[in-house]
């Protein structure tokens, strides 16, 4: 192989492994094991994904537990004992130093302050963040993306993927978005459909994944959310059920999106920004 071919085909190989973690976070994830999905040696395996990903095979599956413990808390009333054993923590109180570490308070603690749960039927006014909702004309951008289906909280495996190509192939890393089709509390989890996409000038990577998508220039509502993924939700509640009966305009016929300003792999959850667009018919 020439050295391009070659890069490419580590790229292939590490997204192997991406999927492997992302689809059996239950599982004990070894390095031996992991190093077999992808065909490595495991002597030399773990410097070959840290370089690949950015970070070690242990901060992938600490940050996807966590995070999928962070979205159990959110949706669900599962005991903070079940939560931690999911997570792979022997204890509630190795889980809750962890958590902790992360997410800036205790699990329990987040779960009480209602900070993580939908509001009530009941009380609508309920938890409501308040955000600065600006109004622009978003310049349009060109994509490499790949289609992602089912649950939006495990969209980041896509993220990691583009990651992992563009590495590959040399392509500078630029501004990331997401594009989200449907309604997570009406559509079945099955059947969501969004794309993950990296913003490039350069040709889409010959990947039978990765495709060409493009977010057109439109007028734009915006939030500025700044916080863990699992609460983003928090954003659309505010736009859809606040802001916009109130506005004066009306949605476009064209999804919302969300552009990630930072890097979960080097920031902590709780300072994660994060700019939700809903598309506005009509010109500013």
């Amino acid at each position: 192989m020439t050295k391009p071919e070659t890069r490419m085909d580590y790229g292939r190989r590490i997204a192997r492994v991406t999927d492997h973690i992302a689809e059996n976070l239950d599982s004990d994830l070894k390095v031996e094991r992991l190093a077999e999905v992808a065909y490595f040696s495991p002597f030399h395996f773990h410097r070959i994904y840290r370089e690949a990903t950015g970070e070690t095979l242990a901060d992938t599956v600490r940050r996807l537990r966590l995070h999928r413990a962070a979205v159990d808390l959110t949706r669900e009333e599962t005991s903070l004992e079940r939560v931690a054993k999911r997570a792979g923590y022997g204890t509630l109180a190795a889980f809750s130093r962890a958590f902790a570490s992360d997410y800036g308070v205790p699990p329990g603690a987040y779960r009480l302050r209602g900070k993580l749960l939908p509001p009530s039927p009941k009380r609508p006014n309920e938890n409501i963040m308040l955000y600065r909702v600006e109004i622009d004309t978003f310049t349009g951008v060109r994509l490499a993306a790949i289609t992602h289906r089912g649950d939006y909280q495990k969209i980041g495996n896509s993220f990691a993927q583009l990651q992992i190509f563009f590495s590959a192939r040399g392509l500078p890393l630029s501004r990331s978005f997401g594009i989200y089709f449907d309604d997570p509390e009406s559509i079945p989890e099955k059947e969501l459909h969004a794309e993950a996409g990296l913003e490039t000038s350069a040709e889409i990577p010959s990947e039978k994944k990765i495709h060409e998508t493009i977010i057109p220039a439109m007028l734009c509502a915006s939030v500025l959310h700044k916080g863990p993924y699992a609460e983003l939700e928090r954003a659309y509640r505010y736009l859809f059920r606040e802001w916009l009966p109130l506005s004066g305009y009306e949605a476009a016929d064209f999804s919302c999106f969300e552009e990630y300003l930072n890097d979960p792999r080097e920031t902590a959850p709780g300072e994660l920004l994060t700019r939700v667009h809903l598309p506005l018919k009509g010109n500013l």
